[in-house]
C-alpha cells in the first residue's frame, strides 16, 4: 500500500503558476500511489494567487481515473455575485471506500486572529492489509488556541473509532441507514498540521489516551529512528518562507500498523507547491 500526502496550495507552485496537471504528474513521479491525500483544494476562488476560480475538486477527479475521489469541504461560503466557493481536502483511493466521515474540527473564537474552518476527512478503505482508516486534515495556522482544540478532537475521533471497531451492534442487519459498515481500528492520520516536530501540539497528539486506546505513532520515527524529520515546507518558495526549510507535514499510524511500515520519504524535488509530497509504504 503506497500512500502520498501533500498540501498542494491550490496547485500553485514556487513559480507562481497554478497547474493541476503538474500536481498529478509530480505525485505519480513520487510513486504509483494507491492512496493520495491532498490539502488546500479550492473551487470558486479566483482571488487566490494564480487561481482561475475553477472547481479543482472536479478537476482532480477528471485527472485521476481509476480512483475514487472523496471530497471534504471545510469552507463553504457565498461567492458574490452568485454561486458558492469551497476549500478543503480530498482523498483518492484505488481501494474500495467504505464509510466516509467529514468531521468539522473545533473553531473556538480567538478574537483578532485570522483563521478558517478546518476539517478532518476520514475514510475506511478495504485494502490488502485489511480495513484501514485513513484521515487527512489541515490544522489552523494562525491560532494556537484553535489548533490545540483541533488536536484534542483528533484524539477523540481516534478513541471513538477504535472503540466502534471493537464493538458489536445488536439486532438484525438493516438495509436502511442503520446498515452496519465497519470503521477500522487500524489507522493512518496524515496532513499539514501547521506545527513543528518539537511542538507541544505534536507531543499532545501522540500522548497516551486515558482509556488505554493505543495512541498514534509518528511514522517517521519508526522508519527513520534517531533522525530528524525531513523538511516539508519552504524548500523552493522563498517568498512565502524565506527562513530555512522546516517540517509541518506528518504521517501518524496506529500502533498495530507500525510493523508494516517499509518506507517513508519526503520528495525534495517537486516545486509544484510550497509543501513537498510525502510517501508512506506499508506491506
Amino acid at each position: 500500500m503506497k500512500l502520498i500526502t501533500w498540501n498542494i496550495q491550490w496547485g500553485r507552485g514556487a513559480d507562481g503558476r497554478v497547474d493541476l496537471d503538474r500536481i498529478v504528474a509530480h505525485a505519480r513521479r513520487v510513486a504509483n500511489f494507491d492512496v493520495l491525500c491532498l490539502q488546500e483544494v479550492s473551487a470558486g476562488y479566483p482571488e487566490l494567487q494564480g487561481c482561475d476560480g475553477s472547481d479543482q475538486f472536479q478537476g482532480l477527479v477528471d485527472r485521476l481515473p481509476g480512483y475514487a475521489g472523496i471530497t471534504g469541504v471545510a469552507t463553504d461560503t457565498p461567492h458574490p455575485p452568485s454561486g458558492r466557493r469551497t476549500f478543503g481536502n480530498m482523498i483518492f483511493s484505488r481501494f474500495p471506500v467504505q464509510q466516509v466521515f467529514r468531521h468539522l474540527l473545533p473553531w473556538p473564537a480567538d478574537p483578532g486572529v485570522p483563521s478558517m474552518q478546518r476539517i478532518a476527512l476520514e475514510v475506511t478503505l478495504d485494502t490488502p492489509l485489511g480495513l484501514v482508516r485513513v484521515t487527512t486534515t489541515h490544522l489552523e495556522y494562525y491560532s494556537c488556541r484553535q489548533r490545540a482544540s483541533q488536536v484534542e478532537r483528533l484524539r477523540e475521533l481516534h478513541q471513538e473509532a477504535t472503540a466502534q471497531a471493537g464493538s458489536v451492534r445488536p439486532g438484525p442487519v438493516s438495509e436502511g441507514p442503520f446498515f452496519f459498515v465497519p470503521r477500522a481500528a487500524s489507522a493512518i492520520l496524515t496532513g499539514d498540521f501547521n506545527c513543528r516536530p518539537e511542538s507541544t501540539d505534536r507531543t499532545r497528539l501522540l500522548a497516551a489516551i486515558e482509556d488505554a486506546t493505543p495512541p498514534y505513532c509518528d511514522a517517521w520515527e519508526i522508519t527513520h529512528p534517531g533522525e530528524s524529520h525531513a523538511p516539508t515546507v519552504g524548500l523552493y518558495d522563498k517568498i512565502q518562507w524565506p527562513d530555512p526549510p522546516f517540517t509541518f507535514d506528518f504521517i501518524f499510524v496506529s500502533r498495530d500498523l507500525a510493523p508494516r511500515l517499509r518506507e517513508m520519504r519526503v520528495d525534495a524535488t517537486s516545486n509544484a507547491s510550497d509543501h513537498q509530497p510525502v510517501l508512506l509504504v506499508l506491506a
